[in-house]
């Protein structure tokens, strides 16, 4: 199906369909400058506050060859995704699913992108609103920036700080129809983090030039009650903060040159790696052993200085932005497979606005409900990244790959595909029975 010119009058779907066999610059196509921000900005979300909780358990170098290992195999997973899509008339993840499994394939995604992405948006609301209005957790009340600056007032309770975002910053985000239309805001979302990782060195080099710092773990400490078993919870940390597939074909339907979307993922991939290990050793090397599995609460908690408290709520400010920029990237993907499950045979059409409306107001509006309810989804969040996340990543592209419906896929396609989900399948069982085993022993 092919996008009419608007100029024209014709309706235009939502996710704009692109014709595998042309690979020239279209008028408005998207750059892979914009395509890296985009992927990019996907991948850093509300992961990379758990990275330097991973480095203390594995250490450092375990760690960092675990982000190699998992950027490679989403570059495999990925290019198993666009090495389909170019050989066939499907132009989304979830008509590739339909078109190797059926229609269990293609419900089978929707379901677990809707899984994935509601519950990540809720977190990231939720961490704003910790941010913004502090939380209270095992006793302890943690005061957010604006009750730190004017005081604990009712316009600045979670509830409302949380409306006023949704209404005032996510809402006019999320009503942008192209996804392109965010690259400004993905942009500024990556240097933010960037910021954020260049806050976190500064701080950490400065207490190791004054001795404050500890000497950072380079393998795991087993003596201290670190199990083998317990190094594999790490992993779906490491992987949902890579997860970008389901933004793939969102975004190379709106590239110019749709060939160019492998080039972007890679350099998105070495951008983010470098983010990653940077804010996990410096994060680790700054707070040590007491670093908790949300990094923010640490920063709340060493306030002993004006300088201090100014850097602190810089980066819990920065961080809370770049959610908000993120939110509507995440929230794309989730908007069209809500709308492909419950409306199959009838695309969006660029036209239909009320339904557009309906579906945007819709997810915002459950989503803000669940974050001022739901105190804490930590669980939920490590539950997705054994299961839904690791379906999405790892476990249906090689599936594709497989299944094979096309017969292009190599020996080495196939055998990469099945060592990709060997490891998906067994790291996640290993990491919910480790999960398991902790919470009950600890009753």
């Amino acid at each position: 199906m092919k996008l009419e010119n608007p100029d024209t009058g014709g309706q235009a779907p939502l996710l704009p369909q692109v014709e595998p066999i042309h690979d020239k610059r279209s008028d408005g196509g998207a750059s892979i400058c914009g395509a890296i921000f985009n992927i990019s900005t996907g991948m850093v979300g509300a992961g990379i506050m758990s990275i330097p909780a991973t480095f203390k358990v594995l250490g450092v170098i375990p760690s960092f060859v675990v982000i190699l290992i998992i950027s490679y195999f989403v570059e495999v997973t990925v290019e198993f995704l666009l090495k389909y899509t170019r050989s066939g008339e499907s132009n989304t993840y979830g008509e590739l699913m339909a078109e190797s499994f059926g229609k269990f394939g293609s419900v089978a995604l929707q379901v677990c992108v809707m899984i994935t992405n509601l519950g990540a948006l809720i977190i990231y609301l939720i961490i704003i609103g910790d941010v913004l209005s502090g939380n209270k957790s095992e006793g302890t009340v943690h005061l957010g920036i604006l009750q730190e600056w004017f005081g604990i007032h009712w316009w600045n309770s979670r509830a409302f700080s949380l409306l006023f975002v949704v209404l005032f910053v996510l809402l006019p985000l999320l009503l942008l129809r192209r996804i392109d239309s965010l690259r400004h805001a993905s942009a500024i979302s990556v240097l933010l983090a960037a910021f954020f990782v260049a806050i976190c060195s500064a701080m950490a080099i400065y207490a190791m030039w004054v001795g404050k710092t500890q000497r950072p773990r380079l393998v795991p400490d087993f003596t201290n009650g670190v199990s083998v078993f317990s190094l594999f919870t790490t992993i779906p940390v490491f992987a949902t903060a890579f997860g970008c597939h389901v933004n793939v074909h969102p975004i190379r339907a709106e590239l110019g040159r749709p060939s160019d979307m492998s080039s972007a993922v890679r350099i998105s991939l070495v951008l983010c790696v470098a983010i990653y290990f940077a804010v996990g050793f410096f994060g680790y090397l700054l707070f040590g052993d007491s670093i908790m599995a949300e990094m923010l609460v640490n920063f709340d908690q060493t306030s002993d200085s004006v300088i201090s408290t100014i850097l602190n709520d810089t980066v819990r400010l920065s961080y809370a932005i770049h959610l908000m920029l993120v939110f509507p990237v995440m929230n794309y993907s989730l908007r069209v497979n809500v709308d492909e499950l419950f409306f199959p045979k009838k695309p969006l059409l660029a036209a239909e606005n009320i339904r557009f409306l309906l579906l945007t107001c819709g997810l915002l509006a459950f989503i803000y409900v669940a974050a001022i309810a739901i105190p804490n989804i930590w669980y939920f969040f490590q539950f997705m990244g054994t299961t839904t996340v690791m379906c999405l990543m790892f476990i249906f592209p090689s599936s594709i790959i497989l299944r094979d419906v096309h017969q292009i896929s190599t020996r080495r396609d196939k055998v990469l595909a099945t060592l990709v989900i060997l490891l998906a399948v067994g790291t996640s069982l290993i990491a919910i029975i480790s999960d398991i085993s902790d919470y009950f022993g600890k009753k």
